[in-house]
């Protein structure tokens, strides 16, 4: 082949290999306008979506745990989200106490509900010795509780649907007063997750939903700043679903990057953020679980009164902000657990308090509670229709329908 010749095929072939190229980034730019956060790439998705959940306090039953699992049934929600502390369950080493515990899983199957079951709150007798009062401080010995997330997951194989592993590391409170260690906690998820996965191979496995904040120092690390570096520990092999909290900081339909954000972390959007450090880490098959999300009341407590809303702003954001998950998230985003069904203890002063969609102390539900009740869900392909506020279901005379 001549010299002058094989340099126009080879320009040729270049040309149309750029040509191509070109062609395969307008395509890419146009799935991502299309699909930002790579929804089709779900596959084999843990929990339908949307999964309707609530967070309950049915521990230390005074009458109320019943009741309140009745109104799971009433809101037409399916899972209950419910911590089986450690301290309770082990009180002494090897002495176990299944009491309660029998008792709620009983009472929700009764119901036809799931159990997702939030796991931590060390022992005094299983921490440091200098963190026997820092009742959220994690284990000083792994194998310990290895064997406390192994012998739950056994006990309860088969029944329980899903384990959160933890709650909140990147705060310094929720860590035993120590700073922040996403390599401690990946290490803390890795002894449980095999554990489960050894007892219960079909439990879903969540990691703990991070709190988003801006600060950044001893007492807390921002929820992208953490969720980032448990990537960097490869966090990802241990859970089946990525744990996320987005507290109503905004209304739902605020983006981080919208004029109108007083900061990215406050918004119920921010989870956006870290669906795309899933996506930078090639985690896109993988689902996500808002593990606590609502909007407080508060009018007493300084630390929460300045974002707080009214009942009524209450209800109609929680609604607006499924609404908004059911237009934009699906399939990757699956479960979202409301807070709260209220410990009947809380008092105005604990700030739980004003996020409880029903009175605490009057069990009186509160106007989120009702409209959240009547509005529509939708499940993968199944929609429960928004109900009248005076029909048979709503006021309890036919039981509501929930999700399959």
């Amino acid at each position: 082949m001549p010299g002058s010749f094989r340099r126009r095929v080879l320009a040729a072939l270049a040309a149309l290999i750029a040509v191509a190229a070109l062609g395969l980034g307008v395509e890419s730019h146009r799935r991502s306008l299309l699909d930002p956060f790579m929804a089709s790439a779900i596959e084999n998705p843990p929990f339908p979506s949307l999964t309707y959940g609530i967070q309950t306090f049915l521990w230390w039953d005074n009458g109320d745990a019943g009741k309140h699992l009745d109104w799971v049934r009433l809101l037409s929600f399916s899972h209950v989200k419910q911590v089986f502390a450690w301290r309770d369950v082990e009180p002494e080493p090897g002495r176990w106490d299944w009491t309660q515990a029998d008792r709620i899983l009983r009472e929700v199957e009764r119901r036809g509900l799931r159990l997702i079951v939030r796991l931590g709150q060390t022992p005094a007798w299983a921490r440091a010795p200098s963190q026997r009062d820092a009742k959220d401080a994690p284990p000083a010995d792994l194998a310990a509780w290895r064997q406390y997330c192994w012998s739950l997951a056994r006990r309860y194989a088969g029944r329980v649907a899903a384990y959160q592993i933890w709650n909140e590391p990147n705060l310094s409170r929720e860590w035993g007063g120590q700073r922040p260690d996403p390599a401690a906690y990946v290490a803390l998820l890795a002894a449980c997750s095999e554990a489960i996965r050894a007892a219960d191979p079909a439990a879903i496995l969540i990691s703990a939903g991070l709190a988003p904040t801006g600060t950044h120092d001893e007492t807390a690390l921002p929820d992208d700043v953490y969720l980032d570096h448990m990537y960097r520990n490869r966090f990802q092999q241990f859970i089946d679903v990525v744990g996320v909290h987005a507290p109503g900081y905004a209304p739902p339909e605020i983006g981080p990057d919208d004029e109108a954000a007083l900061h990215r972390w406050f918004t119920f959007r921010r989870i956006e953020d870290l669906r795309k450090i899933m996506l930078n880490y090639h985690d896109q098959a993988r689902q996500m679980a808002i593990m606590e999300f609502g909007y407080t009341t508060d009018q007493l407590n300084p630390e929460y009164q300045w974002f707080s809303v009214t009942e009524s702003e209450q209800a109609d954001l929680i609604r607006r902000a499924y609404e908004y998950a059911i237009a934009n998230w699906r399939p990757w985003i699956g479960l979202m657990s409301l807070i709260f069904l209220p410990d009947p203890a809380w008092r105005p002063e604990d700030e739980q308090y004003w996020w409880s969609i029903v009175e605490p102390d009057s069990g009186m539900p509160r106007k989120a509670f009702i409209d959240v009740a009547n509005m529509r869900k939708v499940c993968d392909d199944v929609v429960i229709p928004a109900r009248p506020p005076d029909g048979p279901v709503a006021l309890g005379k036919v039981q509501a329908p929930i999700c399959p």
